[in-house]
């Protein structure tokens, strides 16, 4: 299919997407099985394998960790830490597997992005959640699901469909909940608009999608932590935008307001910011990871989603006092988000516009508002911001300002 062409950047940096993982440093002890009849209805035929420790804690936490396209179960099985933390401390990991050519999930189709859509990936993934916790006496309010690349997108997706699952979740590169959505329905489709940072919404139009794939709920919703690189060309950098846009508008927060930052955490070059952070939440409901120089996928880091999940030797705090770099931390008061494009190789990249990222200063109150498209390929309207915000060109096709 042609939508798996466009992705070959992607597989060729699978091999990278782990190396901050310490994935080997860890046995493993059990092996991943294949489970079959997890589900009364998967046409799809998506696969479930599990992870299940010799070690097994009394009502176990789980954690469900998604593959990228061209990925199967037993590759991310591999190239992660998760099934070594399953022994260190008795949770269960679920892998699951895509049915398709290519193994990228469907994000697309109508069935996928709605709470009990017949038939779709994300309603067997969910299956296979509810089939582990009855079967395994699991901890439902210890429910956890990650992925990497279109494993991320389906994170967004399983966060927005079934909210009263998890209670956190991280994505490492991905796109916001319906985002990927076919304006056909098609299963399992591409959309370029999405991958190449084109859809530019609202934080109250992100929140709206988000509330339509499971109309009438009104739980709680998990934690979510979006990471994405600076220099990711498959899946564009202003989808990190978009993502923390959608969960702070989720959440009720400005996204342009983080209550904290951290400038070089949790490695130099990375920028951290938290919203919602109280007593039951030290490191936030939400959380945005940007990565300087990173491409496409921001390496998995297990023990900063232990952390973010408050697992393991975070299961009482969640407490992020180990850090991987020298950090500075201030309180956020910039209006300015994280730069799109490559930024230089200053690690403040917070309130720090690209060496190369064009930006056009605006001129005195006029010009284009916050997130307003300012330039690109074919653009005739405004191409200077109003103040504070400088035009910041995120692709060829679009410029925005920010």
């Amino acid at each position: 299919m042609a939508r798996f062409t466009t992705l070959v950047s992607l597989l060729a940096a699978a091999s990278t997407f782990f190396t901050g993982s310490n994935a080997a440093a860890i046995e493993k002890r059990a092996s991943l099985t294949q489970v079959t009849g997890f589900s009364s209805s998967n046409p799809s035929n998506t696969k479930m394998y599990i992870y299940v420790p010799a070690k097994l804690s009394a009502k176990p936490a789980v954690i469900v960790a998604i593959h990228f396209c061209t990925g199967t179960a037993q590759a991310y099985y591999s190239q992660t830490p998760y099934a070594g933390y399953a022994d260190k401390y008795g949770l269960i990991v679920i892998f699951p597997e895509s049915p398709y050519s290519g193994t990228c999930w469907d994000v697309s189709s109508t069935n996928a992005l709605k709470h009990d859509g017949s038939g779709s990936d994300s309603k067997a993934i969910a299956d296979m959640v509810t089939y582990t916790l009855s079967k395994y006496s699991g901890d439902a309010s210890k429910v956890f699901v990650t992925g990497s690349s279109s494993g991320a997108m389906m994170t967004n997706v399983m966060a927005a469909t079934y909210p009263e699952l998890f209670a956190a979740a991280t994505a490492y590169s991905g796109v916001p909940a319906g985002c990927f959505a076919s304006s056909s329905g098609a299963v399992d489709a591409w959309n370029s608009q999405c991958a190449q940072g084109q859809s530019i919404k609202t934080a109250a139009q992100w929140t709206t999608i988000v509330q339509n794939m499971y109309q009438g709920y009104s739980g709680a919703r998990p934690r979510f932590q979006v990471k994405h690189g600076s220099i990711d060309s498959t899946l564009l950098p202003q989808n990190y935008n978009e993502t923390v846009k959608e969960w702070t508008g989720v959440f009720g927060y400005n996204a342009a307001t983080p209550a904290k930052r951290q400038f070089n955490f949790p490695k130099s070059g990375y920028t951290t910011d938290s919203w919602g952070i109280d007593s039951a939440n030290p490191l936030g409901k939400v959380q945005g990871v940007y990565a300087v120089n990173v491409g496409h996928t921001v390496p998995v880091d297990g023990d900063q989603d232990l952390q973010w999940f408050q697992l393991g030797p975070y299961a009482t705090t969640g407490s992020a006092t180990t850090t991987k770099a020298a950090s500075s931390t201030v309180a956020a008061t910039s209006t300015t988000r994280v730069a799109t494009s490559a930024p230089a190789t200053t690690t403040k990249a917070a309130t720090t516009t690209s060496a190369a990222a064009t930006t056009s200063a605006a001129s005195g109150g006029s010009g284009a508002s916050q997130w307003s498209q300012c330039g690109g390929t074919s653009w005739t309207g405004a191409t200077s911001c109003a103040s504070p915000y400088k035009c910041v060109v995120v692709n060829q096709y679009y410029s925005q300002c920010q």
